[in-house]
């Protein structure tokens, strides 16, 4: 027995729920890059980082709005079941789950793009920079 088998898998039932049920919190880098800027682009994507980095290279069409600075007010513009989907540095960084956690305190639909900006870069994707 390995170190792999030591804990045995979970039942193919259970597996299922579960990875279905993390695909209602997540998305990767690639969907996102696929629909940008088309007309199948139904959510908003939002660069929690802070404006110093977002300046330096952010994904094409984000809006910079760092995680502690999400409040209501600044959200307004948006009808209330726009999907936010967060990004922050990257899988070391948890600015894109503080974000998901706001937004959902909100009443806010929300995914987390867990590559974040290390990801993006990983698929050959392109930041604009300011």
């Amino acid at each position: 027995m390995s170190i792999v088998t030591e804990v045995p898998a979970a039942p193919a039932d259970a597996a299922l729920a579960h990875f279905e049920g993390s695909l209602s919190f997540e998305t990767d880098c690639w969907d996102v890059h696929s629909v940008l800027g088309t007309p199948q682009q139904d959510f908003v994507v939002l660069d929690v980082r802070g404006t110093e980095k977002y300046a330096k290279g952010h994904l094409p069409g984000a809006v910079d709005l760092a995680h502690r600075k999400i409040i209501g007010s600044k959200l307004a513009e948006y009808p209330s079941d726009t999907l936010f989907v967060t990004y922050c540095a990257g899988p070391h960084c948890n600015g894109a789950a503080r974000a998901a956690i706001r937004l959902a305190r909100l009443g806010r639909p929300v995914k987390v793009m867990p590559g974040g900006v290390t990801g993006w870069l990983d698929e050959g994707f392109e930041l604009v920079r300011d």
